[in-house]
This record gives C-alpha cells, sequence and structure tokens, in this order.
C-alpha cells in the first residue's frame, strides 16, 4: 500500500480569551491542505495535524478535548496509540489556551514548534530554523483579533522562506460559539485556497471579502457621518457606477440612501447596510475602489478586439480582403 503524501506545511493553532475563539491558520506546498490540517470547536479548543498528517487526531483530539482534558494529556494520549507518532507533528490549544506540540524525530528537515501563551507554531520541509519563531513573534505583537493575529503569522513564516518546496494552498479556521452563518453553528470564518501561485495573499483578499460581507468586526466608533465631504464622494462613486442617476443635493436623502442600499444589496453587503445616516468605513472605502477602477476602465484606449492592433492602418478588416475605398477616404 502507498504511504500517504507528506505535507509540508506551517500551521498555527491558537485561543483568544478576550473574545472566545479559537482558530487554525495553515500553508503548505500540498493542494487543498485546508482539509486536512485544521481542526477547531469552539468551547473546546483547536489542532493541526500535519507531517505525515493522522488525520484521526482530528476528531479523537476534539473528542478527548471535549472531555475536558488539557493539551499536554490530549497530545500524550493520541501519540501513545499512534505507531507512526515520531513521522508526525501536532499542535493543540486547549479550552483554556494551553498549549502542546509534537515533532516526531523522522519528520522531514527543517522541522520544529514552538508553544507560547495561548498558541502553538508548528513546521516542517521547512527553508530554516527561523520560520517558526517568525510565527510566534509576529503572533504575539500583532495587535487586533485572532483571524488578524493569525494571517499576520503566516505571513511572517513565508517572508522566512516557508516551505521550501514552495507554496500551493492555504486555509483559516476559526470558531466562536453561536457565530456561524444565521448565528448556527460555531463556524465564524472558514476559508480555503486550494491550488494558487501565492495561496496566502489569496487568502488574505478572500478573507477582506468574507469579512465585508457576512461580519462585524469594526469598531463602532469608526462608523463614518454621510454628510460633508465622506457624503458628496459617495454620491459620485454611486454616480460613477451607475446606481446614482443625475445631479443631486449635497443631503442623505431618500435617492442617494435608495442608491446606496441597492449598491450593498448588490454585492451582499445587506449586513453593514445602517438606518442611522452614517456607514462603515470598509464599505465606503470598497465602494471608492470599484469607482475608480471604472473610472480607469472609462478612460484606457486599449482596444478591446483581438489583434486590432497589429493589422495596422491599412491592413485587412477582420473578415479579409483589402479595405475598401470607402474605409480607406481620410476623415477630417
Amino acid at each position: 500500500m502507498r504511504p500517504d503524501p507528506r505535507l509540508g506545511t506551517f500551521s498555527i493553532v491558537a485561543y483568544d480569551r478576550d473574545r472566545a475563539t479559537w482558530g487554525v491558520a495553515v500553508q503548505s506546498r500540498f493542494v487543498s491542505v485546508g482539509a486536512i490540517v485544521p481542526w477547531a470547536e469552539a468551547g473546546v479548543g483547536a489542532l493541526a495535524t500535519q507531517a505525515r498528517a493522522n488525520v484521526g487526531f482530528g476528531p479523537k483530539g476534539l473528542e478527548l478535548l471535549r472531555s475536558g482534558a488539557p493539551a499536554e494529556e490530549v497530545l500524550r494520549r493520541l501519540l501513545a496509540a499512534d505507531p507512526m507518532r515520531e513521522e508526525r507533528q501536532v499542535g493543540i490549544v486547549d479550552r483554556r489556551g494551553r498549549a502542546a506540540a509534537h515533532t516526531g524525530t523522522a519528520c522531514p528537515e527543517f522541522a520544529g514548534h514552538e508553544t507560547g501563551d495561548g498558541f502553538s507554531c508548528q513546521g516542517n520541509i521547512l527553508f530554516g530554523p527561523e520560520v517558526v519563531p517568525a510565527m510566534a513573534r509576529s503572533f504575539e505583537r500583532t495587535p487586533g483579533d485572532l483571524p488578524e493575529r493569525l494571517l499576520a503569522a503566516l505571513v511572517a513564516g513565508q517572508r522566512e522562506g516557508g516551505d521550501r518546496r514552495g507554496m500551493q494552498s492555504a486555509a483559516l479556521l476559526v470558531v466562536r460559539a453561536d457565530s456561524g452563518y444565521g448565528a448556527v453553528g460555531d463556524r465564524w470564518i472558514d476559508l480555503r485556497v486550494d491550488d494558487h501561485p501565492s495561496p496566502i495573499e489569496e487568502l488574505g483578499r478572500i478573507f477582506r471579502i468574507y469579512d465585508l460581507t457576512l461580519l462585524t468586526r469594526e469598531d463602532p466608533a469608526s462608523r463614518v457621518p454621510l454628510q460633508g465631504e465622506p457624503l458628496v464622494q459617495l454620491q459620485r462613486d454611486l454616480n460613477v457606477l451607475g446606481f446614482l442617476i443625475g445631479p443631486v443635493p449635497p443631503r442623505y436623502d431618500e435617492r442617494t440612501r435608495a442608491a446606496f442600499r441597492k449598491f450593498l444589496a448588490e454585492n451582499n453587503f445587506e449586513n453593514k447596510d445602517r438606518s442611522d445616516g452614517t456607514a462603515w468605513p470598509s464599505v465606503l472605502a470598497y465602494l471608492g475602489q470599484r469607482a475608480r477602477l471604472e473610472l480607469a476602465r472609462r478612460l484606457t484606449t486599449q482596444p478591446i478586439v483581438t489583434g486590432a492592433l497589429d493589422r495596422g492602418p491599412g491592413g485587412a478588416p477582420p473578415g479579409g480582403g483589402a479595405p475598401s475605398a470607402e474605409k480607406r477616404r481620410p476623415s477630417g
């Protein structure tokens, strides 16, 4: 029987006490790493299984964590029952943020791990020994909530070389009680990039759209009153994108509000709709970005007909044959 392929991977499992969230972030030169490595359950803990990953560690580890066993005991029991333990790498945080990790002696070099307060970083087939410490320091020093800190750790690990074979897939799993879609389940964030030349950057891009569409992470104090220059810019951007037609007075009137709500609905941003005359800065930034792209599209002179510039002014029309006398006649 052919052995399972090794997952040259670096990952972080972590816990945010202030917000009662647990999560895993991972990158690998292996397709669809998010289907194998990360496991987490709100109020229970999180786990990453990699190297020659034992996916059975996921459900069994969560079961042990659910029973109240601390991370160290869970790790000990998982490894004791596994004859291939020296080929495994595991990182665990429990419901209280206690961390434990294992790097087997047969894991491909470079391999190592580092645990800290509420987190464990681990990796194998790494570019060098700096990868895991860079992840740990980035997690410790990055402000914000758990998803931001997990993504920052991945970026830091990749900057030190990451998986020495390169990049292919990445994933972010963050759980919190009653925070799934429609407040059902605990999967607050569950994102995967299964095959991409820059999976960490792509994961970050998808997270920003997911955040804008489904999450409410911004500080309420950051909301922007729709008056003055922010209002005028909002109206300009809505006009550029065709949601607001014709001149409007510089106030948040019913026409402007209806146009803004249509923009939110068409982009699945109903979660960000406000009835108090304010808007989330992330929404205004996204709207502005879309408007700038539309203006740039209108101003470009690049032909959209393939090969148009290759034919030249005296070239044959797309159907073949010489240009007609009418078409050759100069204008002006």
